[in-house]
Order: structure tokens, then C-alpha cells, then sequence
């Protein structure tokens, strides 16, 4: 379901509404009547009726179904001398004189079978000069409203006063899109409805890449940005009458929506309010800018921003690093204040303890991002470094360069140090930055927002780093792969896995934290007793945490483990059994091997041996970070070599899977893909690679004249 748009909160007192079906709606490509397509139409107006709304239909396609129909005529008709001379172009207004007949018998025969009346109204531009008629029009319209009969209106072209029906555009009406426009205010709707063969107005031919659809329509914005394509393959108008029509009625007081007829229930869909289509609106310039153009906006800033950090000095890029650092310490009290405040509202809100726990930043904590922020200002320059040098030929030399990937999205949750870290990370390496944290965090994202923001100098911009408000402006952004370049979701499975399927941007990321350790028969006890305490206490809302404890089988009902187990049961750990620990010691069962639970609670299961604790690892696992603990070394390098996880550990926590701990400065996230980066991200991963060749006026010419010599060169 599209996501709802405030603009169209209006869409929930409409009654009447007025639809136009255009040719390229009801029609094939081979210009046949698309008759499951116009089926699904009736089948929408019907429910609408019985909802009680008014709808009244104007339909194109009559000249289509007359020259389909006659083109066969000519054709039964015609001798093999008469087809092989020159064929003249039937006449319009004969293909609509026998067309209209056959075009409402379909309409009242799909209506019939649905249980809903329908009327035809033939109408022609010089019948709307006549005042009388106008009137005579809306008291006929208004009777068959009461009645619950839908009124299909349509040009009677067969009888059009002008000369050209298909160019001339002349008169009250032109067109059925501008017809229904006129009906529109003639009839006093609350909303037209313009249905085409594409989503909406783009702002150049849809069949383009760049192409953007536009969903608020503001005359003054966008009248002199579009270009567009050809008119319409069937009918007379295309997208250029739609929007005239449009501009036309939403002017004098009617709301417009131009979206396809071909799409799955669009009707219904944007009587629901959702962010479907183009909509025009008189208000339309008085509104906010639209969030297509502010979030479009907010990431071109960024890309620009970034372009303008990448070109200062390494110095410069450090010292607003520094200055990011001093900014947090000095701005201590009052985002330790919000952070406060976000804590207050989540336990009142009766969120889990495990969410606030990630909410919180507990004392010392802005002490220790400042550290971080400064460990990373004082690591080597990322941006810009050598790579590789080839001697390509003589005289001609290649390098492989690092660069920044451009403009990242990072969608977060909770955990409001995340971005200190990711925005750290950002400027390190040269990146824009738009970020959406969750809204639990909404005040201590924004203050820290605003700090770190301040902190960058104006010859880049505070623009660099965006700050996303909405679940709407993430729904749009996404749409932006000709401006953002990579997303960075972190949180649930079920977010990660939403953003996957709703972009066409390259996506980085891990969706859960199940992570392993695995106590092996040779274990030093002791050893794994710290071991497994501090991966489970330390830290369980963290996503490196144990979750689940492997226990090799023959240390079952032994009393070093159940050492360990008492400890963990006396610091507050909830412990759940895998199916064999459930039988063998009694602890309530988990309700799956495959659980995250970001708080103080495990399961335990014992495995037959490494090989086996490796394959339960596969199976239930979610590769991020896995452990062994044990003494002996060739179960150690089987356990490192075979696991298939971001990161492998031997006889140490899980919890040092992390960026900071890696020595990356900061993270901005742990990656459980393995394109591009994978483990803990740091700046490496936010890189991308360019080549720069170095000549002295060489060219190819076939390679005639070229010794290639790809000889390796040491980098300067």
C-alpha cells in the first residue's frame, strides 16, 4: 500500500466524483478493447455507488471501437483487387457514429451483470453556449444521481461542429479530458479523476530513466521544468490535454488526479488518499514544497556538500572532526536534557526495556563519542589514496584511486550515539549523509543533528548531513537512485527487508543479530564463563550479543556448565531450551532456534560435535558474529574457516564485533551481505574506487602505434 499523502486529506469529505476514461485505458495496443481492464473499472464504480458516492463517467474510445469495426467491414467487404489499391484513412466521424453504439452497449452490459444502472449522454461543444441546455444538463444529471444511475458522458463526435475533431482545439471543450474538466465544474464535483495508460505527470516522457513522477502539481514550479512526450498512441490529447484539462478545473475550485487506469484498483486506491498519481489543487502553490522536491532537494544539498568537503585539504576535513568532537562536550547538559526527555516518553509510552536500553545515553557516553570522533579525525586520510599505479604504455599512466560513494541513506533505530558515529563517518570519508533515526529518538536526533551540523563550516555546508522526519520523505527518498547511492538500513528484519523491496538503490546492511558461541568439550571453563557472561550482559541490546549458547554434548549436567548456567541465571538471564536442552536440563522451550532477543534471555542447545555446532550455526544463524571457545587448535581453525559469518572469533566475546573496538573509529553499521562490505563498516566501507590515466597525448587508433606494457609501478 502506498503511503498515505497529506495533501489529499480533502479526499475524505468527496461524494461526487468524476472519472474519465481515456482510449489507451479501454484499448489494447492492437487497438482491441481491453475488456478485463475495463471490467475491473466497472467493478471499482460499482463499489463506489454502493458506498454512496456519485460518480459520473466520461469515456473516450468511440472513434477506436468504429474504425476497429469497420476496418473489418471494409475488409468482409472488399475484393483481392480492392485491397491491393491505396487505402484511404476512414472517416473520424463515421468510426464515431458506429463506434458510441457499440462502446455503451459493453459499458451497460458489464453494469447490468454488476447489478448497477447506466445512461449515455451525447454531448457536442456548441450545445454548452446555450444556457438552457447547461441547465437542462445538470437537473437530468442530478435526477440520475438520486437514482443511483451512473451517467457515462461522451463527445458526440459524429456530429462535431468543427472541421478537425482530432486537432482542432477550439471552443468550450476540445477534447473528452477537457469535457470532463467542464463537467467538473459544470456539475459542482469534489474531485476529478483522470485515468491514463501511465502513474501520473512525470517531469519528461516516462519511458525515460530520469524521468520523476510528480505527485502535487505547483503551476509555478513545474510549468516550464516538463517535457513531454508523444501524444496519446490511441486518442486525440495525450498527457499534454490531461494537464491542461487539469490546470483548467482544479483553477476553478475542483481537485485533479491524473493516474493510470491500468494499475490495480488506482481508483479506490487514491479515494483512500493514498500518494498515488498527480495531484492538482488550487492551494497547490500555497502548500509547504512538496516533499518530492524538498527530499529531492535535501539529497542533491548533500551530493553538492559533499563535493565541496571532498575538495578541501585532509587538515580541513580533520579539523571539523575535532571541532565535532569539542561541540558534543560542549553541548553536553542540553542533549543529555533530550536524550532525557525521549527516555521519559518511552516509558510512558510502555516501550520495551530493551529499546530504551538502546534509547539511553548513559553518563559518559558523550565523553566517549567525542573520543571516537577524534580517533577517527586522527586516522589516515581515506580519500584520495593510490591504490595501484600500472604503466599502461610508455609514457602513459593508470591509477586506482579511492573516492567517497556520494550520498548515503542511513535508516536507524533507537540508538541515538548511532548518529554521532555514522555522521563521524561521513565527513571522514567524504560522504553527503541523510539520515532517518527512529522516532522514539526524535528530540535527542535532533539536537545532536543541530550540534554536529553547526559544527561544519559554511564553505560546505550544513546541508551535507540531512535529517529525515517522516516515514513519507523515507518512502520518496528511496525513489531517488539517480541521486543517492547507497542505503544503510539497521534495525528489524521485517525494516530491512521493506527497504529492500521498495528500491532500486544498491542496499547495505544486516536485518538480524543472531550470534553463537559455541563452548566446545576441550573448553577451558573458566574461560568460557567470562566469555560467555560478557557476550550475554555486557551489552544484550547490542546486535553482537550471544543469543544462543552451543554446549557441546558431553559437557551436559556437567558442573562447570552448570557454573556457567547458574551465573547467568543469577545476573537475571532468562534461559530457554533448544530441543535437546529442554529435555536434558528443563528449561522452558524456545519458540525458535532462530531468535533475537536483544535482552537478558538465550537458549541453549547442545550439538554433537564443531562440525555440528558449524551446521546449526548455518541453519539458525543470521552470519554476523559467531565464537568458539575451546583449546583445541584444530577444532579452532575448522570453527574460523567454516563459519559463514561476518565475523569469526576465537576464545573471545562477540561483543568485540565492533567498529570502534576494530580500530575503524566508528561504525556505521555491521553488514551480513557480502557486497560490498561485510562485518563491522567503517570508512573503508563507505569508499568506492576511480581510475585516473595520465598521458601525454596518446590515442588508440586501433592500437596501431600503442606498446602496451602493464607494467606494476610503486605508489607514490
Amino acid at each position: 500500500m502506498a503511503p498515505a499523502d497529506p495533501n489529499r486529506s480533502f479526499i475524505k469529505d468527496v461524494k461526487r466524483i468524476i472519472i474519465k476514461v481515456g482510449t489507451a485505458v479501454i484499448t489494447r495496443n492492437d487497438g482491441r478493447l481491453a475488456l478485463g481492464r475495463i471490467g475491473s473499472l466497472c467493478e471499482q464504480v460499482k463499489d463506489l455507488n454502493a458506498q454512496g458516492y456519485e460518480v459520473i463517467m466520461v469515456t473516450s474510445g468511440a472513434v477506436g471501437v468504429g474504425r476497429q469495426r469497420l476496418r473489418y467491414r471494409k475488409l468482409v467487404n472488399s475484393s483481392f483487387a480492392d485491397l491491393q489499391k491505396p487505402q484511404n484513412e476512414l472517416d473520424g466521424k463515421a468510426c464515431a457514429a458506429v463506434g458510441q453504439s457499440g462502446l455503451m452497449a459493453l459499458y451497460d452490459m458489464l453494469f447490468t451483470q454488476l447489478d448497477v444502472s447506466s445512461s449515455q449522454l451525447l454531448v457536442t461543444d456548441s450545445d454548452f453556449e446555450n444556457s438552457n441546455f447547461r441547465e437542462r444538463l445538470r437537473e437530468t444529471v442530478e435526477s440520475l444521481l438520486e437514482l443511483r444511475v451512473i451517467p457515462i458522458f461522451n463527445e458526440n463526435d459524429a456530429i462535431s461542429t468543427r472541421k478537425a475533431p482530432y486537432e482542432d482545439s477550439s471552443g468550450i471543450f476540445w477534447d473528452n479530458d477537457s469535457l470532463a474538466g467542464l463537467l467538473a465544474l459544470e456539475l459542482k464535483a469534489d474531485l476529478l479523476l483522470l485515468l491514463s495508460d501511465v502513474d501520473g505527470l512525470y517531469s519528461g516522457p516516462p519511458s525515460e530513466a530520469s524521468s520523476k513522477i510528480i505527485h502535487t502539481y505547483i503551476k509555478e514550479k513545474h510549468y516550464h521544468e516538463i517535457t513531454f512526450g508523444d501524444k496519446s498512441r490511441v486518442g486525440r490529447g495525450g498527457m499534454t490535454a490531461k494537464v491542461q484539462a487539469a490546470v483548467w478545473a482544479s483553477t476553478g475550485g475542483v481537485p485533479v488526479v491524473i493516474t493510470s487506469g491500468c494499475a490495480s484498483q488506482s481508483i479506490v486506491k487514491v479515494l483512500q488518499g493514498e500518494k498515488i498519481g498527480t495531484l492538482f489543487h488550487k492551494n497547490a502553490s500555497l502548500w509547504e514544497p512538496s516533499k518530492d522536491a524538498s527530499v529531492r532537494e535535501m539529497a542533491v544539498s548533500a551530493r553538492d556538500c559533499s563535493r565541496r568537503l571532498q575538495n578541501l585539504s585532509s587538515e580541513e576535513r580533520k579539523k571539523i572532526l575535532l571541532d565535532v568532537a569539542d561541540a558534543l562536550e560542549a553541548n553536553e547538559d542540553l542533549i543529555r536534557s533530550e536524550n532525557e526527555a525521549d527516555v521519559a516518553v518511552a516509558h510512558e509510552a510502555g516501550y520495551e526495556s530493551s529499546l530504551v536500553a538502546r534509547l539511553t545515553l548513559k553518563p559518559g557516553k558523550i565523553a566517549s563519542l567525542a573520543k571516537s570522533v577524534r580517533t577517527l579525525a586522527n586516522m589516515e586520510d581515506p580519500i584520495n589514496e593510490i591504490l595501484k599505479r600500472t604503466e599502461v604504455a610508455d609514457g602513459l599512466v593508470l591509477e586506482k584511486t579511492s573516492c567517497p560513494l556520494g550520498v548515503l541513506l542511513i535508516v536507524f533505530e533507537s540508538r541515538p550515539d548511532a548518529l554521532v558515529q555514522i555522521a563521524s563517518l561521513a565527513i571522514r570519508s567524504g560522504n553527503g549523509l541523510l539520515l532517518k533515526g527512529g522516532k522514539e529518538a526524535m528530540r535527542s536526533n535532533a539536537i545532536l543533528h543541530k550540534v554536529i551540523t553547526n559544527a561544519i563550516p559554511d564553505n560546505v555546508g550544513e546541508k551535507l548531513i540531512g535529517l529525515v522526519t517522516t516515514r513519507d520523505e523515507i518512502a520518496d527518498l528511496l525513489k531517488l537512485d539517480d541521486v543517492i547511492d547507497l542505503v544503510i538500513p539497521g534495525g528489524s528484519n521485517k525494516l530491512v527487508a521493506q527497504i529492500k523491496a521498495t528500491t532500486k538503490i544498491p542496499v547495505l546492511g544486516h536485518a538480524d543479530g543472531v550470534c553463537h558461541v559455541y563452548i566446545d568439550k576441550s573448553a577451558d571453563m573458566d574461560m568460557a564463563k567470562r566469555i560467555v557472561m560478557d557476550a550475554k550482559i555486557d551489552y544484550p541490546a547490542a546486535c553482537n550479543a550471544m543469543e544462543t549458547l552451543l554446549v557441546h554434548k558431553d559437557l551436559a549436567e556437567t558442573p562447570e556448565l552448570n557454573d556457567v548456567l547458574a551465573t547467568l541465571k543469577t545476573e537475571g538471564v532468562n534461559i530457554y531450551g533448544g530441543p535437546v536442552a529442554h529435555k536434558i536440563l528443563g528449561f522452558p522451550k524456545a519458540d525458535s532456534l532462530h531468535l533475537e532477543y536483544s535482552s537478558m534471555a538465550c537458549t541453549v542447545e547442545f550439538v554433537d560435535d564443531v562440525q555440528s555446532a558449524i551446521d546449526h550455526i548455518h541453519r539458525y544463524g543470521s552470519a554476523h558474529t559467531d565464537c568458539v571457545v575451546t583449546t583445541d587448535d584444530k577444532v579452532a581453525e575448522t570453527f574460523l574457516r567454516q563459519v559463514d559469518s561476518a565475523a569469526v572469533v576465537y576464545n573471545a566475546s562477540t561483543r568485540f564485533s565492533d567498529g570502534a573496538r576494530f580500530g575503524l573509529g566508528a561504525e556505521v553499521g555491521i553488514s551480513t551481505g557480502r557486497i560490498h562490505a561485510r562485518g563491522p563498516v567503517g570508512v573503508e566501507g563507505l569508499l568506492t574506487t576511480r581510475w585516473l590515466l595520465r598521458g601525454k597525448g596518446q590515442v588508440v587508433n586501433g592500437d596501431k602505434d600503442v606498446a602496451y606494457t602493464h607494467k606494476s609501478l610503486p605508489l607514490q
